[in-house]
């Protein structure tokens, strides 16, 4: 009886052996970070925004890429305490379930909305902001070393395709990032 309860650890202790190559490392992810200091106040307070898109015609979005209807709108950044290395902030739009990864737009996600219609976010200097892109999505950081900054910025209508009448409805999170 002992022979067949050896036999069966050696046995066990093959299969032990055998099996810990499977879990071999192929490789190793770095972390690095930096945790800062830095703050501001957002719109006074008031962190949410509301951007209202003018009515448009269909009309004149009717070719993909057309767009219509830019609004202005922005992130105001006071009280801010700069330290050390953290002079620059960016607001980074973080919400991938209402981007397009293939256009980096924000969906249409309102009920028996326009179809074909999207909603492109851009810098004040028309610079596309490319949600799906991460890092600055293609923005400027804004130096906020005088304790203040703006960071403006544009939603409007843009066509995938001929677009079709209905309403239009989308949003997206943002954080701010200091740099």
């Amino acid at each position: 009886m002992s022979k067949k309860i050896a036999i069966a650890a050696a046995v066990g202790a093959l299969f032990a052996v055998a099996s810990a190559g499977a879990f071999a490392y192929d490789g190793t992810i770095t972390i690095n970070g930096q945790v800062t200091s830095t703050t501001c106040s957002i719109n006074a307070g008031s962190p949410n925004i509301s951007v209202q898109l003018p009515t448009v015609s269909a009309s004149t979005l009717t070719t993909a890429g057309a767009t219509a209807g830019a609004t202005p709108f922005t992130i105001a950044l006071t009280n801010c305490t700069p330290v050390q290395g953290a002079g620059t902030a960016i607001a980074y739009f973080d919400d991938m379930d209402h981007v397009d990864m293939s256009t980096g737009n924000l969906v249409n996600t309102a009920a028996g909305g326009a179809p074909n219609v999207q909603v492109a976010l851009s810098t004040a200097s028309g610079t596309p902001i490319a949600l799906q892109s991460g890092g600055t999505q293609g923005q400027t950081p804004v130096s906020v070393s005088s304790g203040n900054a703006t960071l403006n910025y544009t939603a409007q209508y843009k066509a995938t395709g001929k677009a079709g009448s209905g309403p239009v409805s989308t949003y997206t999170t943002y954080s701010i990032s200091y740099q």
